[in-house]
Formats: structure tokens, sequence, C-alpha cells
């Protein structure tokens, strides 16, 4: 096709996907969906300005020569899914079109480009990586590696899975944002890089309305799928048993791989025992599937009361009216795609160090209620915060607020910062630190290092409402022997000696509005309760003997869930 070279360029591409893994099927046809990404100059891979896929078999020690980029639109369009699962080149464009998906969906949710954590701009995807029965994102490596196995019906390629490519995307892009969540911190903080990336992965998949189409089939007993629904059969058990159903259906193999989040956490009763009682759900994995559960229950309730107000809409003498299939599909899954934005931006309201499950919660109230005032529509703040207290997680915010965190002090000093520099330099954001360091409640004693400062600019695709923010992120660090802790009122763990040689840490985020005033400052002090407790349960974990050891933490911490072993008793957290 020749454009006119007065016609606009195309920013954006179509690719064919697997919708979910290639077990999932509609009749006997494997469910694909076509992802929109954004449209780049490619090099053979394909290998783009972000990502560069590199198909190297380190158990083989074999190269594969990647075919030559397709300028189509869409290179694999109304091909045979059966013959796509069998084709390495589609593989990598798989592999490639998932991870830059998930890439555009954090970049619109955070409103700014988001980097990886290492120098460098290009992730390395690897398609077939290694012969095992795992998939995993290697800081180290700079890349994410997909394993391939032998399954019961055939050879099993992890980069054919649309969940566990995104699930591992996001463990790379929140490793780029919040770096410190992966030191040893509270059995939260460990749990929150898996629960948040099955969030992120489970609400993707969910987003697509092929996908939402198989679990309205599979609600309705896998029967001949009907143009109608009945208002009252789209209860929460109904909508559920799809989900359910959609979780059987998955490859067993693949569940392995990533767990099996959806189907063990659909089934999780609301309980607080859980996550206040419960040893088992000390582990990060199956502490993870509370979070994932709680969101869940959030995005089912709020998709039939939605429903139903449609319903009441065509039969306000509430009757047995029905609603169109495809209105049913599309509210599905645009309220996914809203949840999974309000999910990936609470990111920029959350804490820089030592997360808890009720400060994400917070931050979640608090980013949805700057940007979606009107919750009307969905009432998912509402939901979100009975779902998350059904599962005995409190938000740590103002009660007043809602749950939200509370607005920074209004007495701040201005006067020797310029708001020009303090939307993109860390040094006059220190400058910032320093000026109202007494305010702000910060450690004196302690190193302060501002790591990041990120304009944003944010929208709602409801009402185009847009937002402008900056964030930055700063950490404090404090060393101290084992006997000085009480200077900083923190109680020493029993059986700590003296002369113990321990770091803390402390930090925050703070919320500038686009005059450059402090709108919030979300941060954990080096000293207090809150440290007291995570120090214990560091020392009592065997963390102080890992603190700082780089290891390939997400690969071994897959396999032990894919070999179904007990947690280990010192985690690499």
């Amino acid at each position: 096709m020749v454009l006119s070279p007065h016609a606009p360029p195309q920013r954006t591409r179509r690719v064919t996907v697997i919708a979910q893994d290639p077990s999932v099927k509609s009749g006997r046809r494997i469910v694909t969906a076509a992802l929109t990404i954004p449209r780049e100059d490619l090099k053979d891979g394909p290998w783009g300005h972000r990502v560069q896929v590199v198909d190297y078999d380190a158990s083989l020690d074999r190269y594969r020569r990647p075919g030559p980029a397709s300028e189509r639109d869409d290179p694999f369009e109304a091909k045979d899914p059966a013959r796509l699962i069998a084709d390495p080149d589609f593989h990598a464009w798989n592999a490639y079109a998932i991870v830059m998906s998930t890439l555009s969906t954090f970049e619109f949710a955070l409103g700014r480009r988001v980097g990886w954590s290492f120098r460098g701009h290009q992730v390395k995807v690897v398609p077939h990586a290694f012969a095992d029965a795992n998939a995993f994102y290697s800081r180290q490596d700079e890349s994410i590696l997909f394993g391939y196995f032998q399954g019961k019906k055939g050879p099993v390629f992890t980069c054919l899975s649309h969940d566990v490519i995104a699930h591992e995307t996001t463990h790379a892009l929140l490793d780029g944002l919040r770096e410190r969540y992966m030191d040893p911190s509270s059995p939260d903080q460990a749990a929150f890089h898996e629960g948040f990336a099955d969030v992120v992965a489970l609400l993707s998949v969910f987003a697509m309305s092929g996908v939402v189409e198989r679990i309205l089939d599979l609600s309705g007993g896998d029967a001949a799928p009907a143009r109608r629904i009945a208002v009252r059969k789209l209860t929460e058990p109904y909508l559920f048993g799809g989900l359910l159903g959609l979780a059987e259906e998955m490859g067993s193999e693949i569940q392995g791989v990533r767990g099996a989040a959806l189907r063990r956490s659909g089934l999780l009763e609301k309980s607080p025992r859980w996550y206040r009682t419960e040893v088992e759900y000390q582990e990060p994995h199956k502490r993870g599937e509370i979070l994932v559960a709680a969101v869940l229950h959030a995005f089912v309730g709020a998709w039939r009361t939605r429903l139903e107000a449609l319903g009441n809409e065509i039969d306000p003498l509430g009757g047995t009216g029905s609603l169109d299939r495809k209105r049913v599909v599309e509210e599905g899954a645009t309220l996914a795609s809203t949840l999974l934005t309000t999910a990936i931006r609470a990111l920029d309201y959350a804490p820089t160090v030592d997360l808890k499950f009720g400060d994400y919660l917070s931050a979640v109230l608090t980013g949805d209620r700057r940007l979606r005032p009107d919750d009307s529509k969905y009432d998912l703040r509402g939901r979100l915060r009975r779902s998350f207290k059904a599962f005995g997680i409190e938000p740590r915010g103002e009660p007043a607020e809602g749950g939200a965190w509370p607005h920074a002090p209004e007495d701040l000093r201005y006067d020797g910062v310029h708001l020009a520099s303090l939307q993109h330099d860390p040094d006059e954001v220190f400058r910032f630190l320093w000026d109202n360091r007494k305010r702000l409640e910060l450690d004196e004693g302690a190193h302060t290092h501002v790591l990041s400062v990120r304009p944003c600019t944010r929208v709602d695709p409801d009402d185009g409402f847009t937002l402008h923010e900056t964030v930055a992120e700063y950490v404090q660090i404090r060393r101290l022997r084992g006997d000085e802790l009480k200077q900083v009122k923190v109680r020493q763990p029993d059986g700590m000696p003296a002369d113990a040689d321990v770091v803390l840490y402390g930090g925050g985020a703070l919320v500038f509005d686009e005059f450059g005033r402090l709108k919030y400052h979300v941060c954990k002090a080096v000293g207090g309760d809150d440290q007291s407790e995570q120090l214990r349960q560091r020392w009592l974990s065997g963390a102080f003997e890992t603190d700082r050891r780089q290891v390939r933490r997400f690969a071994a911490l897959h396999l032990r869930r894919a070999d179904g072993l007990p947690a280990a008793p010192r985690e690499d957290w």
C-alpha cells in the first residue's frame, strides 16, 4: 500500500496473538485476538526500540536466525491458529506483541514512558530460552526468558501463553518502577511482585472480548451461545462460574509454570484468616493469591452491578429483561481495562519501600479518585474497599478520605525551588526535601537519595479529563549496630548480636500538582514500629544472609512453585 506524501503516519499496528493459551478454545478453534500496539521501525527478530527478540536455546546451544521484519499490519491475520502454534516465527511475534502491549498499558496508565531497571533501553525476549517448565524475568541478564517442555499432548511453549508473558513483563516493569520492592522486607512486599503480576496478567486477558465471550459460554454450561442473555442470570455465581471454568480449561502444564492463581484465588473463601493467621499464606505465591482474590471479587461484583443497571434501563419494572450478548461482552472487557489501568496507576501513589497490601489499597483509592472522581458507573472504589476488607486488609490511609492518603501539609517551603526544575531534576527535589525535612518528618541522620523524577500526563478515557502531575521517588538509608537501634525507636530482634550490622530503609513518593505544590507524601519512616516489625521478620527469615545477593530470584521462586515444593526456609527476598 502506497501512502500519499500528505497522509499522516500510522501510529499503531495490529498483530494476531493467542488470546489466553492454546488450550483455551471456542468450539475446536484456539481463541486468538488482534492486539493494537505502537508501530515502529523494526529489525529482524522482531527487534524494536524497547524489545529485542533473540531466539537462542541455551539447552541446545542453538541460535535460530529470525524471520524478516514484516511491514504488514498483521503478518498472521486469518491464518489457522492450529498451524501458528508450530511456527517459531509466530512464537517470536506473539511474545513481542504481548510484551509491547503490556508496556503500552503501563505507559498509558502512568502517563509517561516507563524504563527498565537496568542501564539499557531494550529488554531481550527469548521465546525458546531453555528446555524447562519455567519462565522468568532476570534483571542481571536484562531479559525475559521463556521455557518449553513436553506436555501430555505434545510440546508446550510458555511463549504462547498470554498471561505468562504479561506476568513476566510486569515483573520487569515493576522492577524498573520500584527497584526496592525486591529487597527483603515484609511478607506482603515479597508477595506483591507475584500478586500484582497476576492481577495485571489476568485483567489483560479479560480485557479481550474473545476471552470474555468464552467466560460467558462456560457460565452457560458451554451450550450454544445465545444472542441475548437474561439479566436475572447475570449473578456473581454465574459470572464467577465462567471465570473458574476458564481456569479449568487452561492447560494444566502452563499452570505448573505460573501457578493456578485464577482458579485458586477464585475459590478462596472470603475470610480474614488467610491474611492474618494462616502460616501457609506467608509464602509469597500463596499470599499473593489473597491480593488476586480481592481484586477478582471486586471485578465480578462491579461487572454484575453494571449489567443489572443496564437491565433496569431496559426493563424498569424489574421483569425478565435481557441484554444483547455483545453488550455484556463489551461491558466486561471495558471494566477489566478500567480496573487494569487503575491497578497500574496506583504504583505512583504507593510507598517506595516496605509495601503492605493496605498501602497498595490506599494507593489505588487515591490514584483512582484523582482521575475518576465520579465513580458512580462502577462503584469501583467502594467494591475494592469491601472486597479487601473481607480478606482482612484495611487501607492504611485516612478514614475521613475514604481510605485514600491524606493530603500533604500546606505550610511547606517552596521559596528555594524552581517549578521548571522541580519537574525533572533530582537535585531540585532534594532541595525541596532538605528545606522541608522537619515538616515532612524525615530522618536527618539517614542518607537521603532521590531515585527518580517523572512528569506525568494522565488521561481518563471516559471523559478526556487530563491530569498533570510530577512523581518523585526517594529512599533513606541508615546503617546502625544492633545495640544502636534504640536511637531510632526500633526494637532489637531477639537473638540479634549487639555488634550486628543493620541497614534500615525508609523513603517515599512525592506527588506534585501542575503548579509544583505537593499533593501527597506517601512515606515509610526509617524508625518506629513498622520498621521494628520489618526488621524482626527479616531477622527471623534469615534475610540478613542474602540481603544483597545477586541471584535470579524469580527463576528460583517459580521453579519451587512448579515443582510443588514448600516455601524455602530462607527466601531470596
